[in-house]
């Protein structure tokens, strides 16, 4: 049986061995995925990883439960008007751990917030009909029954399915919604909630058109946009709290430079309508859905935020361009790329392409992998079967943020060709290429990250002599 200091070891070596082929060796081009910078990465190994710091409003003060919480309750607000900034919003609750969390904080709220009028005695009731993206083409896991709308809406007695409907899509576009047909569909089944969002994103949701169809029903529907994918494109890609939506949520690194997190943020005036929901949705994340709210990755979103708000406009532009460039590279090698050519295939980070003709879509992405690509099998909207995908779903956010730009995409299109029709091996040529996107951009320039990063690794490990032989032996390593 190995010894404790071997199994130390062996593990260690693993992990250099995966962050040097992940870091160093491949293209990261899975799109909900995101390296967050090396200060997010310091900030959630700091002092708070291990702390709690729960607090809910009573009585119109926020309280806290934990003493020494002074620093990251001040961090908390910090990063509330740092994502307020960003959203152009009023309201941001940050303590869902996850985009998934944040959906279901929200159903949660839906039901408290349905029944505050309830008459005594009488049983809560759940969402009597919510309305989302269909799974199989392209809606996230997240709003489905499966997920975490799972126990939050009624059932049909007959079917004894939940009573769940999908937005109608354009015939020769699976990607677009019909807005005919929705506009019929709202008036006949008067949805309570709509879940815009989905994790196959290529093109906006029509949240303005669906608020101008039902801003004259009695009780108008919430309107709620899971932006995970596309968080950290608001704004260049589409503003839903402007155009309508109620309430949006999302996961924080994806497109967003965070750590793995999720948010709820909104406009909920007092005297409003929504604004009871609201308090639900706070009251929901604590203490409906956590106790610690990992304040590691608190403090590290703060930085990624910082990050966001200085960098977001260049970083959104070239993520869009990127995405452009790499479908119609794609395309002109000779891979059926979804989406309409006329919008560029795609108005988001994410590309589609479908693979059928030369394997089944899990198999190829394995063979991506081999040649340190690293994608994922995606099924499309025409596939009958999640078993059976036909498509690969790619995202160009990560290597953005490493520094690529529109021609850069164009080599890269053409590794991926020749492993996808010719089943080339190119896995050294792949890594070759790699190396010339190493450095992290929409940040602080490596020299200046380095130096505060010392600082803070200095103060978690205090000895002077174990800060010396590490900040040595990090030299001798990066020389």
């Amino acid at each position: 049986m190995a010894s404790f200091y071997e199994k130390v070891t062996s593990l260690t070596t693993r992990i250099v061995e995966n962050n040097c082929w992940r870091q160093r060796e491949s293209f990261n081009l899975i799109p909900s995925e995101m390296t967050p910078s090396l200060l997010v990465k310091m900030c959630e190994i700091s002092d708070p990883s291990g702390r709690y710091a729960e607090h809910r409003t009573m009585k119109g003060n926020e309280v806290y439960f934990y003493q020494g919480t002074d620093f990251i309750r001040d961090v908390e607000e910090e990063l509330r008007e740092e994502m307020r900034r960003f959203f152009s919003c009023t309201e941001v609750e940050l303590r869902p751990v996850s985009g998934q969390m944040a959906n279901e904080v929200v159903f949660k709220a839906m039901v408290r917030f349905l029944n505050r009028k309830r008459a005594e005695g009488q049983p809560m009731r759940k969402m009597s009909l919510v309305m989302n993206n269909d799974l199989t083409k392209g809606g996230h896991l997240s709003s489905q029954p499966m997920g975490a709308l799972f126990n939050y809406v009624e059932e049909d007695p007959q079917t004894r399915k939940e009573n769940v409907i999908n937005f109608p899509v354009v015939k020769d576009n699976p990607y677009k919604l019909d807005i005919q047909r929705l506009a019929e569909i709202l008036e006949d089944h008067k949805p309570e909630l709509l879940v815009f969002g989905k994790s196959m994103f290529i093109y906006q949701e029509p949240i303005k058109k669906v608020a101008e169809l039902t801003k004259n029903w009695e009780l108008p529907p919430v309107i709620m946009y899971d932006m995970a994918h596309v968080l950290g494109l608001y704004g260049a890609f589409q503003k839903p709290l402007e155009e309508g939506a109620n309430v949006v949520t999302g996961s924080t690194h994806k497109t967003f430079f965070g750590p793995q997190r999720g948010l709820v943020v909104g406009n909920f005036p007092k005297g409003s309508r929504l604004r009871p929901l609201w308090l639900d949705i706070k009251s929901r994340a604590f203490p409906g859905s956590t106790s610690n709210h990992h304040l590691g990755t608190l403090l590290g979103l703060l930085m990624a935020a910082y990050e966001m708000n200085e960098f977001r406009d260049d970083y959104q532009r070239q993520v869009r361009l990127n995405a452009k460039a790499l479908a119609r590279a794609l395309k002109d090698k000779g891979i059926q790329v979804e989406g309409d050519p006329e919008d560029g295939f795609t108005e988001t980070h994410q590309v589609l392409i479908r693979v059928k003709a030369y394997g089944h879509g899990q198999e190829i992405a394995r063979r991506l992998e081999e040649n340190n690509i690293i994608t994922n099998y995606q099924a499309l909207p025409d596939d009958e079967t999640f078993l059976e995908p036909s498509g690969i779903r790619m995202g160009v956010q990560e290597m953005t943020r490493f520094g690529m730009v529109e021609g850069d995409f164009d080599e890269l299109a053409g590794y991926i060709a020749e492993v996808v029709i010719n089943k080339a091996k190119v896995k050294d040529k792949v890594r070759q290429y790699r190396q010339k996107f190493m450095e992290m951009k929409f940040c602080l320039s490596p020299t200046k990250a380095l130096t505060l990063a010392a600082q803070i690794l200095k103060s978690i490990v205090p000895r002077s002599d174990y800060i010396r032989l590490f900040i040595e032996n990090l030299e001798q390593n990066m020389l």
